[in-house]
């Protein structure tokens, strides 16, 4: 035991364990478990690290680094907070830095070369306003003469009068403040101005920390009053939450989940709870905080990826209470949401709980946003509200057999009606070469109706870009990404070939790279192509796009849901991103073009998500006063997901899809663990592959599948291999994994995989 305190700290980078180092003596009554603090890793870098724990153990090695220096802004990691990283790396079988590294915004772990030690850091800096007040020795009379010797100069004059009139001089006690930025704006002067003012002695200044969001000032109004039908709904969550940790509120699309939402946060609020309320997608909060803040003011704040650092640390610091006059006590955010610092967490709601942009896929951790919601609720104490028009298979095999609370409502808000879905044959249509272009006459005709009648139009194709392939016509040739498995796709606003997996650009040939033939076309179409022919095709209307591409820039979002909502937007062509969550008055008419891609998809949740990406589109349409209409294009009519669909029959689905699942022993009747192994030579990946495969083939026997090549088997220069392992609910997860981590190290030992990449995802999707 030594006399000298030491810290193992957690870094931002995949390392398997925390690093040991000795705290300062001037820093022993300040550094606590959870305290960020300065750390040098290696010979050329610091980083800000995580105190996960503190001793008095003296490390067996020699050349032990020391803990000197901590951050100004931001508390520490709570040790809630801890926790939940540590069951994410254990769980889903990364480190905690990996962890650490997705969770904190890149201002609270910013590392430093050694050159830049010395200078300021790199990362967060709190925002700063200039304020402006007279000099304390103003009253009225000398005012009075300021503004008379200043007669002569009419910028200063304005500069003196716009003050005045801006803190209402006169009505309350001097000295009273101004913003700079607002004062100049106001008076229609320059900054020299103002400076001279300060100099004379009039004016002076000074620096107060600013928000980066802007508060609403509105008073807050009540929250609606809900239907019998939401009443109902509400009583029955309410009920379960007696017993349960979970419920599943599962409503129609536009039955009113959002109201019950509103409805249970005002009763946290009440309790002096915090609330997270997750989305899947950036582009649903637009509409949603609108409402949030309408009842709940700037008690509500925003978290997502669009925002940049700066803006990032403010959330953590006024969600913690490090800004307590400025505390958010509501989070709207997606998966990443689940990160910040909520000290008194008392419900999490689960929006959109099916969507699979709650899982996380590169990099680690890998973790399901939805599934650590409930740990971290329970960390809480807190209660978990999953929504959604079609939940997943299994949240409804939870929730039926008892595990969640389930309560249903089956009816839109003020009993509107279903959108009507019909189908449009496109193998009919191209039978009798009426198809004009990538539209059946059924949806054309829709479209024409809608757009006389001053109806809005949703177009969903699930593929961006233009054209998905370029080939040649005489030898079959196509443009493949050079350090990826997969065709470019081709993108008119770039005119460029992109990558949809490493993002590499190239341009577009002119010629054939095997025959030498000019003669190449485009096949397939895309988002783009779609929005170039439907204005070709409706020269007057006016057509707007939402995929990756057009939303790239920071407000795109906004400004495009903002234009449709005005009716400035006719037809909205868009991808996933308006497929769910999005509310528009005048919207009647929604087209889903070829969902054949996504039906055939060779996956054993593919019908499910097919089923769900069609009930959620089409839930866009007729949410007011007029009846909606979907129009489903396929070349499969008769298939059984069809038949569900244009039935709204979600029950049949589930219950399909259950039986399926329990005949081939996939989840929820097993959990999945699919293990990727990567190397730049494919030889090496097929013997690492089948070494790894036979090791756990001792153990697992028959559940291991594979080793196999996925649909696009080179990303990134790097070919890969998978295996899926399935295990039994009644098994150890624990120990399997156990298991599988020695046989991945094992595998990695063997001569020449050292550099093989090998890791595993937890309940793949």
């Amino acid at each position: 035991m030594s006399d000298f305190l030491f810290a193992d700290i957690i870094i931002p980078v995949a390392l398997k364990t925390s690093y040991t180092y000795q705290v300062d003596e001037r820093l022993k009554n300040l550094i606590k478990v959870g305290s960020r603090v300065y750390v040098q890793f290696g010979i050329k870098r610091e980083y800000i690290g995580v105190v996960e724990r503190l001793h008095h153990d003296k490390p067996d090695y020699k050349g032990v680094k020391s803990v000197s220096r901590m951050p100004q802004f931001v508390p520490a990691i709570s040790l809630k907070q801890l926790d939940l990283w540590r069951w994410i790396s254990n769980y889903y079988m990364c480190t905690i830095g990996e962890v650490m590294d997705a969770a904190l915004p890149s201002g609270l772990k910013a590392g430093l070369k050694d050159e830049d030690i010395a200078g300021s850091l790199t990362g967060y800096r709190p925002k700063e306003e200039i304020i402006i007040s007279l000099a304390e020795r103003y009253d009225e009379a000398r005012l009075n003469k300021v503004l008379d010797s200043m007669a002569r100069s009419p910028a200063r004059t304005r500069l003196l009068t716009a003050f005045l009139d801006l803190t209402g001089y006169g009505d309350v006690k001097f000295p009273q403040k101004v913003r700079k930025s607002e004062l100049i704006k106001k008076a229609n002067v320059s900054g020299v101005v103002l400076n001279t003012l300060i100099e004379k002695g009039i004016f002076q200044k000074s620096v107060i920390e600013a928000l980066r969001f802007e508060q609403t000032g509105k008073i807050c109004s009540p929250v609606n009053p809900l239907t019998s039908t939401q009443i109902k709904a509400k009583d029955e969550i309410d009920k379960f939450y007696t017993d349960k940790e979970v419920v599943l509120l599962k409503g129609v699309t536009s039955s009113g989940k959002t109201e019950i939402y509103i409805h249970l946060i005002e009763e946290q609020l009440k309790k002096s709870k915090q609330v997270l309320y997750m989305l899947p997608e950036i582009a649903l909060t637009t509409q949603i905080i609108n409402r949030l803040k309408n009842h709940f003011g700037n008690e509500v704040g925003i978290y997502h990826s669009r925002f940049n650092d700066n803006e990032r640390v403010e959330v953590w610091r006024r969600i913690s209470g490090d800004m307590k006059d400025h505390r958010f006590s509501v989070i709207l955010g997606v998966r990443s949401s689940l990160f910040l610092p909520f000290s008194n967490l008392g419900l999490i709601i689960v929006d959109e709980e099916h969507d699979n942009s709650y899982k996380q896929q590169d990099p680690a951790p890998r973790y399901n946003a939805r599934d650590t919601a409930m740990i971290l609720a329970r960390k809480h104490g807190a209660k978990v509200l999953l929504g959604s028009a079609t939940p997943s298979v299994e949240t409804m095999f939870n929730a039926r057999n008892g595990k969640y609370g389930l309560v249903e409502i089956t009816e839109r808000y003020g009993k509107v009606n279903m959108p009507e879905m019909v189908i449009a044959d496109t193998r009919d249509a191209h039978r009798r070469k009426i198809m004009i272009s990538h539209f059946t006459p059924v949806l054309i005709n829709a479209i024409e109706e809608a757009i006389a009648g001053g109806s809005q139009i949703v177009l969903f194709r699930n593929r961006r870009g233009y054209a998905p392939v370029i080939q040649c016509k005489e030898c079959g040739w196509t443009p493949v990404c050079r350090q990826c498995a997969v065709n470019m796709t081709y993108h008119k606003g770039l005119n460029k070939l992109r990558c949809h997996y490493c993002g590499a650009v190239q341009a577009v040939p002119k010629t054939c790279d095997s025959c030498n033939s000019t003669d190449l076309e485009m096949r397939g179409f895309g988002t783009e192509k779609i929005e170039d022919e439907i204005q070709m095709l409706f020269p007057e209307a006016k057509v707007a796009r939402m995929d990756l591409d057009s939303t790239r820039k920071k407000g795109s979002v906004d400004k495009i849901i903002s234009d449709l909502e005005k009716g400035k937007t006719d037809i909205l062509i868009g991808t996933q991103m308006v497929s769910k969550g999005l509310d528009f008055e005048g919207l009647t008419v929604v087209g889903i073009l070829n969902v054949d891609n996504m039906l055939l998809f060779p996956d054993f949740r593919s019908h499910e998500k097919c089923f769900q990406l069609i009930e959620q589109v089409s839930g866009r349409a007729g949410r007011r006063r007029k009846r909606g209409k979907v129009i489903i294009q396929t070349s499969d009519q008769y298939h059984s997901v069809m038949q569900q669909a244009i039935n709204h029959d979600y029950d049949a689905m589930f219950h399909q899809q259950i039986n399926e699942r329990k005949e081939f022993n996939y989840p929820p009747y097993t959990r999945l663990i699919k293990i990727y192994i990567k190397h730049k030579e494919m030889d090496t990946v097929k013997r690492s592959s089948m070494k790894l495969a036979g090791l756990l083939r001792d153990s697992f026997g028959s559940r291991i599948l594979g080793p196999e090549y996925p649909l696009v088997a080179r990303v990134q220069s790097l070919y890969l291999m998978t295996i899926l392992i399935k295990i039994e609910p009644r098994k150890s997860l624990v120990k399997a994994k156990e298991i599988i981590l020695w046989a991945m190290e094992k595998t990695k030992r063997d001569p020449g995989n050292s550099s093989v990449r090998i890791y595993a995802d937890i309940d793949p999707l």
